[in-house]
């Protein structure tokens, strides 16, 4: 097992290794350090940060502005491709797309895309400034379905058209996975609500508490006057895989324990001993939360190696530094309990005959989510072998008027920065179908 204290993960980058759960882990730049780090842009004359951005958010562009103190030319840069900017600032997976692709990393290192994105959008907030004006809302009516990355996506493209649009959340806070999937020492609450605004201030109305397939129904949305339909419903289902004891009171998902934390403040049931199964950046957050919030050990069961795990590496480091304990190769074999309570987890090796034996009262799945029956919300909607909905490349789906993107979406990548890009996709399609008249 790995507890190294090293957080050395790219030069710049420094991590505060103690901290509280509300407490964001990687302070901000100053206006000085933005436009040093900035000052180390090659001007390439096709930057191919910008082509490695999925949301198309112009790194290039905006690290220019940046460089001549042009911190609003920035801000209209960033938010104009992407209104959820200071969110994919802090949960983008930089070093796997627009870092990866900056020229700098063959001399040195490459520009700190993601903080340099930040620093611009806590700009936008301490100045007031706003970077996007709506047109007045005169076109068609357009429903969007829960309210994650990719339905304020699209609803913020949507409302810059022209359109008027309503988000129907089924929960009393928007955001999705922004609100109760990802640990605020990663994604604060305030940046989350701060994010939202940007979009009801293009007009976008949010009701919350409405359950579209239970509260109301899409005919019901149609008699009311809405001609189009987008569905960003996200994942609501924890995944799970059969291990003998799974039902012992003390075993949960990370759905659960996320938003259990996160909806109270960090003062939920998080454990003393946690077992934390899944080496993705949910299962980061998972540990990251119980060790924010006090458990003494928390140990992370992942069955592939260090390298072969799908988290961040800056996530993995900032774990380790907090002292959680990475069990590589090793999958669970049995859950024991004691009273119906969880009390050890057997653990054998996937690349060995190693065995290990774990103290536990609380012990996470976090091997990723499967969608809900969507055909609950959209009868006869057409839907692959696994339950996602079946789309073309432009978020059409088998009902005429009806667009998805998203997770739920068959063939999605997973992460916040494509979901913004699938709704922006989808909300060209809605504006398209529309413009036709509904064909």
């Amino acid at each position: 097992m790995s507890n190294s204290t090293s957080i050395g993960v790219k030069e710049g980058i420094d991590l505060k290794p103690k901290q509280g759960y509300l407490e964001e882990t990687v302070p901000p730049y100053t206006p000085f350090m933005a436009m040093e780090e900035a000052s180390r842009c090659l001007l390439c004359y096709n930057p191919l940060c910008s082509e490695g951005c999925p949301a198309g958010t112009n790194p290039g562009d905006f690290i220019r502005a940046i460089r001549f103190k042009n911190f609003k030319g920035a801000a209209e840069i960033i938010r104009s491709n992407n209104i959820l900017g200071g969110v994919c600032a802090r949960v983008c997976p930089y070093e796997k797309t627009c870092e990866e692709a900056c020229a700098r990393s063959g001399i040195d290192t490459p520009i700190h895309i993601g903080q340099l994105q930040r620093f611009v959008t806590d700009y936008e907030k301490t100045t007031g400034f706003k970077a996007l004006d709506p047109p007045p809302a005169t076109k068609e009516k357009v429903a969007m379905i829960g309210s994650g990355p990719a339905s304020l996506s699209a609803a913020a493209t949507l409302a810059m058209k022209g359109y008027k649009v309503t988000i129907f959340e089924e929960k009393e806070k928007a955001g999705g996975v922004l609100s109760y999937g990802i640990v605020p020492s990663r994604l604060p609450q305030y940046v989350v609500d701060e994010e939202i605004e940007h979009v009801t201030d293009l007009g976008v109305e949010i009701k919350h508490n409405t359950k579209v397939g239970r509260d109301i129904t899409i005919d019901d949305l149609k008699n009311e006057g809405y001609e189009a339909f987008f569905i960003g419903a996200g994942m609501q289902v924890s995944a799970t895989f059969d291990v003998p004891g799974s039902d012992l009171e003390g075993v949960t998902t990370a759905l659960e324990y996320l938003a259990a934390a996160r909806s109270s403040g960090g003062k939920s049931d998080i454990g003393t001993h946690v077992v934390v199964i899944g080496g993705g950046d949910v299962a980061l957050d998972c540990a990251t939360t119980a060790r924010l919030l006090g458990a003494e050990q928390v140990t992370v069961l992942y069955r592939r190696t260090r390298e072969e795990a799908p988290a961040s590496r800056l996530e993995l480091s900032h774990g380790e530094s907090l002292g959680i304990n990475f069990a590589y190769t090793f999958s669970p074999a049995e859950f024991q309990g004691e009273n119906g309570k969880v009390k050890i987890v057997k653990a054998n090796g996937t690349r060995s005959n190693s065995a290990m034996k774990l103290e536990a009262d609380k012990v996470i799945f976090a091997i990723g989510q499967k969608p809900e029956d969507i055909s609950k919300v959209v009868s006869d909607i057409g839907l692959d072998s696994k339950g996602f909905v079946v789309t073309d490349d432009k978020g059409k789906t088998s009902i005429p008027g009806v667009f998805v993107a998203g997770d739920v979406a068959s063939g999605s990548a997973k992460t916040v920065v494509h979901s913004v890009q699938g709704g922006k996709i989808a909300a060209e399609s809605i504006d398209e179908y529309l413009k036709k008249g509904g064909e």
